[in-house]
């Protein structure tokens, strides 16, 4: 494909619309939508200088956020029959015309606007993993992301290109202005998917859950704060998202917000929401399930059941479900937290099964946990070593003497 010239025609639309109001561009757009949108695939299809296509790309961006559904609607209705034979440029001639000023012989004909996005969201999918920029490649892939995936089309197209994934990395705490506005654009682009059932199912196989804590949890931006809060109220009745929010502290995190002064009515009340909707989930777990879900998501805590003489001998049985599989990971975080309350949590509720179950003693030595629990005695920490001492005493005099020991 080789490098053309903009049409006389194209020029006088573009200079038509180019650098002017947005109210005048939007009665250009009522009055001749199509044709605007002709001249934008166009040059994307014939101009391959990068800052031309960079310019464009910005055009057809501020054209979606501003009046998204009206352009989609109209467009579909007309730009089968007035584009039908045109080629276009698809999402790896675009990463080539970017990347290395080339292009491919891609010669896919324009059927309708959602092939249309599905190209746009295949081009914006391999900016996420691999960005022809190094720095605006990511967050102009995020921002576009923001304003499409509004379209339910989008959202399947996203999924299907295994799209959520991507954004996971990006939810993290962030300082600078420039990496507040790529993580509000990021969560705002969860919170559209949290709408998506599919996407749904991704997120709660991912380390979503536990980064969007982590964001509102040392996130002072209103609107970052915002878009959290109303993800974390739409995911709280799927699935085991409930039951996971619990022990991740999220309760305790929304008291937290509650105190502070935020002017948005919207996140006051998502927040009341929250509040309510955490308050029934924790009613409706046993003690068993919590402890369970605290363990399984590797941050534990003294919260009261892990001293608490009745949690361990009304379900202690529940520890021998899925052939100790509690047990076992309780042993893996020895090896594998580097956080000393978890540390010393888990020594302590070891020593808490040898104490309680019949044949705790045997059970925990098959799972090599004494050498574990032994290394941890040498730990810096004062209260991981206590735990670890605790947890070997025990190990070593078996159930019988081991209530002596506190």
């Amino acid at each position: 494909m080789t490098t053309k010239l903009i049409t006389g025609t194209c020029l006088q639309l573009l200079r038509r619309y180019d650098k002017r109001s947005e109210s005048y561009r939007a009665t250009l757009l009522d009055d001749d939508g199509p044709a605007y949108i002709r001249v934008f695939v166009n040059i994307l299809r014939d101009i391959l200088k990068e800052e031309t296509v960079e310019y464009v790309l910005a055009l057809i961006d501020e054209m979606l956020t501003d009046c998204s559904r009206k352009i989609l609607v109209h467009t579909r209705e007309k730009l089968q029959d007035t584009v039908s034979g045109n080629k276009v440029i698809k999402s790896k001639t675009h990463s080539a015309v970017i990347a290395n000023g080339e292009a491919s012989n891609s010669k896919s004909k324009i059927t309708n606007i959602e092939d249309v996005l599905i190209g746009v969201v295949e081009w914006l999918c391999a900016q996420l993993k691999n960005p022809s920029h190094p720095t605006r490649g990511i967050p102009t892939a995020i921002s576009c992301l923001a304003t499409l995936l509004k379209e339910p089309s989008v959202r399947s197209s996203f999924v299907k290109k295994d799209g959520v994934k991507l954004l996971i990395p990006l939810i993290s705490p962030a300082s600078t202005q420039q990496s507040i506005q790529l993580l509000y654009e990021t969560c705002l682009c969860v919170w559209l998917l949290s709408y998506y059932e599919p996407a749904v199912e991704y997120l709660a196989t991912s380390r979503a859950l536990p980064q969007l804590v982590d964001v509102i949890k040392g996130s002072t931006k209103e609107k970052v704060v915002r878009v959290v809060v109303l993800t974390l109220r739409n995911l709280l009745p799927k699935g085991t998202f409930g039951a996971q929010m619990v022990p991740l502290g999220l309760p305790q995190i929304i008291q937290n917000l509650k105190a502070q002064a935020w002017s948005d009515e919207d996140l006051l009340e998502a927040l009341n929401q929250l509040e309510e909707g955490l308050k029934d989930n924790i009613k409706k777990l046993s003690s068993f399930d919590k402890y369970k879900q605290e363990v399984l998501l590797g941050h534990l805590d003294w919260s009261p059941m892990h001293k608490d003489p009745f949690f361990w001998r009304e379900n202690i049985t529940n520890f021998e479900e899925n052939d100790f599989q509690i047990l076992r990971v309780l042993v893996t975080i020895l090896d594998t937290s580097g956080d000393p309350r978890t540390l010393a949590v888990a020594c302590y509720d070891l020593s808490q099964f040898i104490q309680y179950h019949p044949a705790g003693r045997l059970i925990v030595n098959d799972l090599k946990a004494k050498e574990r629990v032994m290394r941890l005695m040498n730990h810096e920490n004062a209260e991981v070593t206590k735990n670890a001492l605790l947890c070997i005493q025990r190990l070593f005099l078996g159930a019988k003497y081991a209530s002596f020991l506190q």
